[in-house]
């Protein structure tokens, strides 16, 4: 039977002075900005990632910079764990927290500080949702590229912790191909500045080094962001195929070739039949996966772009091809890619994995994650990032049966290992958090992790930032040392 994953022990010394540690994160924010009664943590007790939950001891949410130096500064003094949250959207457990942590939420920090387009920036607080900073430049012929799904509840904050990319991420990078600078307050309280409006900052990349470090070195509490103008034109395209490992080969090729569509996305038929039903965008029912692909530029270059794609997808035997005739249809096409997760949870529980692989064992890893988790006895749906290698399998179970979520879960981990033997990795923009947490030694020797726990620990030497995340309970540095103690999995509906 799959083990549950663990959690570190809670500090004892920290649940013993709960009440005056209340009191005093009441003294350090503003009324109603701090949230301590049993009723109000339950929302804050688990993420996206909800097979597993834990009562906070208090949700701070602050409205300031300096309101969380003062927590943080309180917290590192007497050893009080922090978990940082942006809107609770992750999907690896980020940011589930534990019974002695003290959650600090972005929510409250949720201005755009400042639009600069003619150095094409924005200024903006973490609590900020990603959709919004496209919405308040797209009169001005500007968006913010990385598109996660969740881009209308997801924040800035969050989006730096896990690296989030999205659909459009082929052409304009993930997170941190578009982040330029950060305010972030350390363990310690300390507020550091890191990048600015330049295109490169001098002395050591840190700012690379924070973006995808999962709240564990500090918490990001402004972000400056480049914006990209719009493409003259942009247009999406239907590719069905009768196979996935033909839509897998052709994705390889295209990308082989030298062409760098704006996006490539995958669906397999079980993912294309529940986002039809729920979007009604008009995909194809007949074929086995689907390719939305998306070309920008002006006519004569989509046109020209889009005449090499259609001729490789005939080589991999693609049976439909069906392009974009107005706004409307794009916007429901891109409805139904967006709304993937959303609409697969109206039909089943399900686990959305996360793994990266190299374009060309695309059609090999399709094949092998369809045996693994039918050796399961389970169904899954895949819809993901073709054109990065950036999988997202949703493993479909019944929360509701303990040993269906334990095979679940043990097909999940088969795939991501998968992943990881084909040449990729653990994790595209969902990050490790509690859930890849135990993969890592099949990722990285172990002298590999004792550095990446080394640069952890010169951030913060106490461990109190996000501390079961990441990394092996049982691999850390003694000044990390905690004894562990099990989880038992939570019997709920996703």
């Amino acid at each position: 039977m799959h083990q549950p994953i663990a959690f570190l022990e809670p500090r004892r010394a920290v649940l013993d002075r709960r009440a005056v540690i209340v009191s005093d994160l009441a003294d350090l924010l503003p009324k109603g900005c701090l949230i301590s009664d049993a009723r109000g943590l339950v929302p804050f007790e688990t993420d996206a990632f909800v097979s597993y939950r834990r009562l906070p001891l208090a949700v701070a949410l602050p409205e300031t910079t300096a309101q969380v130096s003062a927590l943080l500064k309180y917290c590192s003094r007497y050893g009080i764990p922090v978990v940082p949250r942006g809107a609770g959207t992750s999907l690896s457990g980020g940011a589930i927290p534990q019974e002695d942590a003290v959650v600090i939420g972005l929510s409250k920090l949720n201005r755009i500080l400042e639009v600069d387009l003619p150095n094409r920036t924005a200024t903006v607080q973490a609590g900020v949702t990603n959709l919004s900073i496209s919405e308040a430049v797209s009169a001005d012929g500007f968006f913010y590229a990385p598109d996660p799904s969740s881009q209308l509840a997801c924040t800035i904050g969050g989006n730096i912790g896990m690296n989030s990319g999205g659909a459009h991420c082929l052409k304009y990078g993930v997170t941190t191909n578009n982040l330029l600078g950060v305010t972030m307050v350390l363990f310690d309280g300390t507020v550091i500045e890191l990048g600015g409006k330049a295109l490169d900052a001098a002395g050591l990349d840190l700012l690379g080094l924070v973006c995808g470090s999962e709240g564990q070195l500090g918490i990001v509490t402004e972000a400056t962001v480049r914006l990209i103008a719009k493409p003259e034109g942009a247009r999406p395209v239907l590719f069905g195929f009768p196979s996935s490992v033909e839509a897998g080969a052709c994705v390889a090729e295209v990308i082989g070739t030298g062409i760098i569509p704006v996006a490539i996305e995958f669906m397999d038929k079980p993912a294309i039949e529940i986002c039809e039903a729920f979007a009604k965008a008009g995909y194809p029912l007949d074929v086995e996966a689907l390719l939305i692909v998306e070309v920008e530029g002006s006519e004569a270059e989509m046109d020209a772009m889009l005449a090499a794609i259609i001729e490789i997808a005939r080589r991999h035997g693609v049976s439909t091809i069906r392009e974009c005739q107005s706004a409307t249809e794009a916007a429901l096409i891109w409805k139904g890619r967006k709304s993937a997760f959303g609409a697969t949870g109206r039909i089943s529980d399900y686990i959305c994995m996360d793994g990266t692989v190299p374009l060309g064992k695309l059609p090999y890893v399709l094949e092998k994650t369809a045996e693994i988790v039918a050796g399961y006895g389970l169904r899954v749906a895949n819809v993901f990032h073709a054109g990065d290698g950036n999988m997202h399998p949703l493993i479909l179970f019944n929360a509701n049966d303990p040993e269906d979520a334990a095979r679940a879960e043990a097909a999940g981990n088969d795939i991501l290992k998968l992943c990881v033997d084909a040449g990729g990795c653990l994790t595209g923009e969902h990050g490790v958090g509690i859930e890849k947490r135990d993969l890592m030694r099949h990722q990285f020797a172990a002298v590999d992790l004792n550095q990446q726990m080394a640069v952890r620990a010169a951030f913060d030497p106490d461990w109190i930032m996000n501390p079961s995340k990441v990394f092996p309970l049982d691999g850390r540095p003694s000044s990390a040392a905690a004894k562990r103690v099990d989880s038992p999995r939570l019997a709920t509906a996703s």
